[in-house]
């Protein structure tokens, strides 16, 4: 057994120390998960990198208990974790887009009004891949894992215990799911 799932069986038992250790030692591969997320389409202000891993802490801080096996499944349910961050983030970024209250003024934006919202585009995707998880909870892992985790195929495998094929197959399914709910 390697460290990190020696570490989580001592948090499941309550063990703090064991638990900040686990963050500890894996912190270098949830700044690249994040990273890779935060990268895709430019980084979209919402949140950056070091916020996002730090957000993810401190929900996990939040919990009552641990209940991961391994380190694989401890990445795949931080990349969990980072979605829940992200969609709160554009949630807030639409809301104080439109205003959040404050007194709302007309401007000629006709080209900015052409340009896709981030946190629109965040929503749509969140919103669409819950209904993709009613119809087929694999396939959304694998959309989660990998759009809102930026985890790669080879790790989306490791934390779904299936091959690397069946990511691609799974991956190639879901894209065609969540293109045709977000066009219609």
């Amino acid at each position: 057994m390697g460290e990190v799932t020696l570490l989580i069986e001592r948090a499941r038992e309550g063990d703090r120390a064991a638990f900040d250790r686990i963050f500890e030692l894996l912190y270098p591969d949830l700044r690249l998960i994040a990273r890779r997320r935060l990268s895709r389409g430019s980084r979209d202000g919402l949140i950056d990198t070091t916020v996002l891993v730090n957000e993810c802490y401190l929900k996990f801080v939040q919990r009552e208990s641990l209940t991961l096996n391994d380190r694989a499944h401890f990445l795949g349910y931080c990349a969990t974790v980072m979605r829940s961050i992200i969609v709160d983030a554009a949630r807030v970024a639409q809301t104080d887009r439109r205003g959040g209250g404050a007194d709302q003024v007309t401007l000629s934006t006709d080209m900015k009004a052409s340009l896709p919202d981030p946190a629109d585009e965040i929503l749509e995707v969140h919103a669409a891949l819950e209904d993709l998880g009613r119809i087929d909870a694999r396939l959304a892992g694998v959309v989660e894992m990998r759009y809102f985790g930026g985890m790669e195929d080879a790790e989306i495998a490791q934390v779904m215990g299936v091959s690397k094929r069946t990511v691609s197959r799974d991956w190639d399914k879901a894209r065609l799911l969540l293109a045709h709910a977000l066009r219609g």
